[in-house]
């Protein structure tokens, strides 16, 4: 891995710049390259690429969608080892793409970005980083929703006298064997860690605010004969993804109808049945909300791991910290060497949002006033040539995001095209055209067990308003968001001329 102390150097200026070099920095970088487009850098705030998945290595991480649909389709591989591919698999299934598109020396290691302000009479983004300073034509925002891990506010935190870190920042140097441990959270980091620190510690104290629905994983080990078949026989692999593909977009259905979400929540019901004895754990672990209004979890051996003689599950919430222990509300201290948080990220809160600057000055943190917006959660009005990727209602809660993430960078692609094609400088969304998508939007979210199943989950935002979901399939997005619409969006010239047509870039 780089040093990330020292940042890899800057080019002054840059057609396009893309903040992230994670699934979606580097599906942006790979689809740019094979239009032809070379005037680009990724600004990566870490030593190596990678993103969630490089952060996130915590014992047992892995993807809670089947491997070959969460992976680009550009880019098919066959070597999964198992049904849902473990962190370190997917993390160099990153690397090894980066190396087969060539898109490696377009990385800037070590550069965090601190802010952008877009420069109207430019027509271009002049952006700060930990490492220095660069202007851009056209700014990528793929840093994505689950990359600021929630430090959350407990009285005393400071003071514990052991060890504490989020589940995102997992402490490899901290032995857990033979230690108390006290476990904040129960979501879906919590559900795959648990299980394994468990045998290990000598007393876990788990504390949960709200049960998680879950169902079985069912993960299986993908036999090497398979394997060799996906590698030999042209269009197994694309036959098996669309299949999964199919199933998955089922699921979708019972968060978009509460009653047919009523059978799911029997599965769910039957699972926590036997993999919980002891009646009164399990009542503790039964969720009082509609299944699907929180994120649906999916475990083989967490909740049979509760039931072990060392784990104490507290559903008393968390009052405060002092030197030694954690304190629940009901004033009830439990000793603790380690506190490992699982509180989650700063999903509808962007961490970049106060810091970057469209035009007159405002900020995206002023124009969302705590709730996000975005034209095809992609582009926002009063930002020119700024694209977020998995920006606002872009989320699912049923199918593997890497769908949402292609048709945007596609969409990306055709604003570029549409640049191009008109000469212009700088492009951004019609006001009216984000606000009609926008209460369409709402409208379809507001008949979902999402919004109407009696939780509040990390889906809503401060203000209340689901500004993470999409309510549909990921085949409606697709067709809505991938082919960019030129009427929807308004175009300037700009003082210094096209922002695309340079003699270093080639033509989309």
């Amino acid at each position: 891995m780089r040093d990330a102390a020292l940042p890899s150097a800057l080019p002054r200026h840059a057609r396009i710049a893309i903040v992230g070099g994670g699934f979606g920095g580097i599906g942006t970088a790979i689809r740019l390259k094979q239009r032809g487009w070379e005037d680009f850098v990724i600004l990566e705030r870490a030593s190596d690429l990678g993103g969630t998945w490089r952060d996130n290595d915590y014992p047992g991480c892995a993807c809670d969608v089947q491997s070959h649909l969460y992976s680009f389709s550009f880019a098919p591989y066959g070597g999964w080892s198992r049904t849902f591919s473990p962190q370190g698999e997917i993390w160099a299934y990153l690397r090894e793409c980066a190396s087969r598109f060539g898109i490696a020396p377009h990385f800037r290691f070590g550069h965090e970005v601190t802010g952008a302000r877009w420069n109207d009479g430019a027509a271009r983004w002049d952006i700060e980083t930990s490492g220095g300073r660069m202007s851009a034509a056209i700014l990528v925002l793929a840093n994505g929703p689950l990359s600021d891990p929630v430090i959350p506010d407990i009285p005393g935190l400071g003071s514990f006298e052991g060890v504490t870190f989020h589940s995102a920042r997992w402490r490899h140097d901290v032995e857990l064997a033979g230690k108390s441990v006290a476990v904040i959270g129960t979501g879906a980091s919590a559900i795959q860690f648990v299980p394994r620190i468990q045998p290990l510690v000598k007393r876990l104290h788990l504390f949960q605010r709200t049960p998680p629905w879950i169902m079985p994983r069912r993960d299986r080990e993908i036999p090497s004969w398979r394997r060799r078949l996906y590698a030999t026989v042209p269009g197994l692999q694309a036959m098996v993804r669309g299949g999964i593909y199919v199933t998955r977009e089922a699921m979708g259905i019972p968060f978009r109808h509460p009653a047919v979400a009523e059978v799911v929540q029997h599965l769910a019901i039957r699972h926590l049945q036997r993999s919980v004895r002891d009646p009164v754990l399990r009542a503790k672990l039964t969720p009082s909300y509609t299944i699907g209004c929180k994120r649906i979890l999916i475990s083989d051996d967490f909740l049979p791991s509760l039931e072990q003689p060392n784990v104490e599950l507290v559903t008393a919430g968390v009052a405060g910290v002092d030197a030694r222990s954690v304190i629940d509300s009901g004033g009830v201290r439990r000793d603790a060497d380690v506190i490992i948080l699982a509180t989650g990220f700063r999903a509808t809160d962007p961490l970049l949002a106060p810091h970057v600057y469209g035009r007159g000055g405002r900020s995206l943190a002023e124009e969302w006033r705590g709730s996000p917006k975005a034209h095809v959660g992609t582009t926002v009005a009063g930002f020119p040539n700024l694209f977020i990727l998995l920006g606002p209602n872009t989320g699912l809660g049923h199918s593997s995001v890497l769908l949402m993430l292609e048709a945007q960078i596609e969409h990306v692609l055709g604003a570029l095209a549409l640049l191009r094609a008109r000469g212009a400088a700088s492009i951004e969304p019609r006001a009216a055209a984000q606000d009609a998508f926008v209460r369409q939007t709402e409208g379809r979210l507001a008949r979902t067990v999402w919004n109407s199943g009696g939780c509040r989950s990390w889906y809503l935002d401060r203000t209340g308003r689901n500004s993470s979901l999409w309510p549909d399939g990921t085949w409606r997005f697709r067709r809505r968001v991938a082919r960019i619409d030129p009427t929807e969006y308004v175009t300037s010239r700009g003082a210094n001329g096209d922002a695309m047509n340079d003699g270093s870039v080639a033509h989309a």
